[in-house]
């Protein structure tokens, strides 16, 4: 099982939506995603809740984590969201960085332009790292 972390700060906006697209799209016998974050915070933003729930995916009880030494052992890659300096490091872990603009307080149509964004990394993700991750609805 190949195992995707995505990690920034709160876990509240980017990496919620990675994992649940990753994971809508992922053969779950081969791979999965995960997200993590260094400062977790209480819940996921509100904006992204909403435009996650107009394509159908519902983070409402989803709950941020916090990005400890046990999960990033579990993880083959880790994916980290655009957090500049603040980002995690895990040493002798594959990292790729997303440059994503922070979702939290912006329009739904910013984070809408972002969901899709990462949407297209994540498909990208998938048939580029895992084709044999890829399920057929990807």
């Amino acid at each position: 099982m190949k195992t995707f972390l995505f990690a920034c700060v709160h876990n509240a906006g980017r990496s919620q939506m990675a994992a649940a697209l990753f994971n809508l799209y992922g053969n779950r016998e081969e791979c999965c995603a995960i997200s993590a974050g260094t400062q977790p915070v209480s819940h996921v933003h509100p904006e992204v809740v909403e435009v996650m729930r107009e394509i159908g995916i519902d983070l409402s009880t989803a709950k941020p984590q916090r990005l400890t030494d046990d999960l990033a052992r579990s993880a083959s890659v880790l994916i980290t969201m655009g957090c500049g300096e603040a980002c995690p490091f895990v040493p002798s872990l594959r990292t790729v960085d997303w440059v994503l603009p922070d979702p939290k307080d912006r329009s739904l149509n910013d984070v809408r332009v972002i969901r899709d964004e990462i949407h297209e990394r994540v498909r990208a993700l998938l048939h580029n790292e895992c084709a044999e991750c890829v399920s057929s609805n990807c």
